[in-house]
């Protein structure tokens, strides 16, 4: 029986999940090929967007963006001090990791500008199309309104083990901790100190709680959405796995979740 058939005992009416490694996809269970929201799991396709747009010169990472003082760097890395929401507080800049939704809509705006196009029609040209993610799609904001399948999702998996739309000094850099010493709170998981980001990507680090398992690698990274979605690459598994569900984020996902990864941790590695 596929380890993933755990996911039969959650309390989510559709549940779909997968596991693949560099080259193709190892297991999947329940519709993979069905379109569900992608919520937060959203950024991941805005931030290879931004940063295609990026390694064609078209934006840069330290040129301003946001507000006075940060630049598209900071957006990226939830360092602005802009607000979760447009009715959140906000900070001063790099003082705090503040996880902002507000922050990838400034960003999609940018982007849109200067590549001429909108932000959703650049990411299906740049980012889906080339992929083959013929099922995913932006429908508005970049930081929260997606849709997509988890065979998609895989197939993103697959390009974050090993690259072929974005440079490998840009992709390190875009996987790495960035403004490294950071705190601040991980959505649904309290305060982390440090909490590291990279460049769109939350990294796994040695955060405690994590949405990830316990045998997930430091220098594992992804998202996780409150559609209860998620995708986690470790590259040095050389395994992604991603989830997607018609439930909330809630109790059963940070009961779920961190099983179901050392579960396939264990049966492919």
């Amino acid at each position: 029986m596929s380890v993933l058939s755990q996911v039969d005992e959650w309390p989510v009416e559709t549940v779909a999940v997968g596991v693949t490694d560099t080259s193709t996809t190892l297991d999947r269970h329940g519709p993979t090929e069905q379109t569900f929201p992608l919520a937060s799991v959203t950024k991941l396709l805005s931030a290879m967007g931004t940063l295609i747009a990026v390694q064609d010169g078209l934006v840069h990472l330290d040129e301003p963006a946001g507000p006075e003082g940060a630049t598209v760097r900071h957006l990226l890395a939830h360092a602005s001090g802009l607000p979760p929401t447009e009715d959140g507080p906000s900070s001063p800049v790099g003082k705090r990791r503040i996880y902002s939704t507000v922050a990838y809509e400034v960003l999609g705006d940018l982007v849109a500008e200067r590549v001429g196009l909108s932000f959703a029609e650049h990411v299906d040209l740049e980012v889906c199309r080339p992929l083959g993610m013929m099922a995913t799609r932006i429908t508005g904001s970049p930081g929260r309104d997606g849709e997509g399948s988890v065979d998609d999702l895989l197939v993103l998996g697959r390009e974050l083990l090993s690259p072929t739309l974005l440079d490998d000094e840009l992709f390190e850099e875009a996987t790495s901790p960035v403004f490294r010493d950071l705190s601040g709170v991980l959505p649904g998981y309290g305060r982390q100190d440090p909490n590291p980001w990279g460049l769109g990507f939350e990294i796994r680090g040695d955060k405690s709680p994590h949405w990830t398992g316990r045998g997930n690698s430091p220098r594992t990274f992804g998202h996780f959405g409150q559609s209860g979605s998620f995708l986690w690459v470790d590259p040095d598994a050389g395994l992604a796995c991603a989830e997607l569900a018609d439930r909330a984020f809630g109790d059963w996902a940070v009961e779920g979740w961190p099983p179901l990864s050392d579960a396939v941790l264990d049966a492919h590695t």
